[in-house]
């Protein structure tokens, strides 16, 4: 015999007021704060990033004189078609590009390997960590004073060094290819410590189990650097060549506190485009011209960080079709 029980469905409940909907007012509100909150940063954007850059768009088609700014002559391209033509804006130009990779280069390497000693276990780590980083910290005009005396032709001290092994004095400020070096050692000494903060953190994300297994494998240090840390760092290396890029396109402190001439020596041998732009803008009275330049600068500067960026993604596309 088979006993059933039956439950009674509890009660519903008593009836009361209905919940109480959120306000069109409040609803508002969680639909648009996300954008208030971010607001602050796009509008500083949009009148100290977004409007200056559309407006030297605007003059770069005119010509407008330091004098007389508020008469405008139209030009069209003739400002862009004066530069191409101008013999001292492919110096400039070409200037750039050797200061950046003299600057670039060395600077990048230096750093990957200062990182690879720091990444190690040694004695005042910290404080070695906060030696490197003070050159960037350095005001660039107290920088470029002290190499441009460290590079004097007469008393300079780089000068003394080489007169003790042998070598004769050299006109660090007159002679091409000696100019961009001390100009390019300006920098590296400023950015050298900085990009070497930037891969010791990238190498201290690396999972040290890898570097476990390359050392049960049989891997020396050289192999694992080769083999684990390069191929960890590949996305900071990345970045740090991009911002390095930017940089030595813009530099423009380090040659005109060099010697204190706008024109970037004699010759205009290490004249960069900040440099020439400068000399047009407060040299020349030529703001239309300036203008042009800084949007030339502009549009190299993102041809040579979409080079960078499609380049990187190559390397990464063949790496992961091995």
């Amino acid at each position: 015999m088979t006993l059933t029980a039956t439950a009674k469905a509890a009660p519903p409940p008593p009836p009361g007021p209905p919940a109480a909907r959120p306000s069109a007012v409040r609803r508002a509100w969680r639909a648009f704060s996300p954008y208030a909150y971010i607001a602050p940063f796009f509008t500083l954007f949009a009148a100290f990033g977004l409007f200056p850059l559309l407006y030297t768009a605007f003059v770069s088609l005119y010509r407008v004189e330091l004098q007389t700014p508020g008469d405008m002559e139209w030009r069209g391209l003739g400002n862009y078609t004066a530069l191409f033509t101008d013999e001292f804006f492919w110096m400039s130009l070409r200037n750039t590009f050797t200061i950046g990779v003299l600057s670039t280069v060395p600077q990048l390497a230096m750093a990957l390997g200062l990182a690879h000693l720091l990444n190690y276990k040694l004695r005042g780590r910290t404080f070695i960590r906060t030696a490197i980083l003070l050159p960037y910290a350095t005001s660039v005009a107290a920088a470029t004073l002290v190499f441009a005396q460290l590079f004097g032709r007469d008393f300079g001290l780089i000068n003394y060094a080489l007169g003790l092994v042998g070598f004769s004095p050299v006109d660090w400020q007159t002679g091409t290819v000696a100019s961009q070096i001390a100009v390019s050692s300006i920098v590296i000494w400023r950015w050298t410590g900085y990009n070497a903060l930037i891969y010791l953190a990238g190498m201290q994300s690396i999972p040290s189990e890898l570097y476990e297994a390359a050392e049960v494998d049989g891997a020396s240090r050289w192999r694992q650097f080769l083999h684990v840390t390069l191929p960890g760092l590949r996305p900071t290396i990345v970045f740090t060549v991009v911002v390095s890029t930017i940089g030595a396109t813009q530099l423009f402190g380090e040659p005109l506190l060099f010697e204190g001439s706008i024109s970037g020596g004699i010759a205009h041998q290490y004249q960069t485009l900040g440099l020439y732009m400068y000399e047009q803008g407060w040299g020349f009275f030529h703001l239309g011209r300036a203008a042009a330049i800084a949007w030339v600068m502009f549009v190299l500067i993102l041809l040579l960080v979409g080079v960078n960026a499609l380049i990187a993604r190559r390397r990464s596309r063949k790496e992961a079709g091995r």
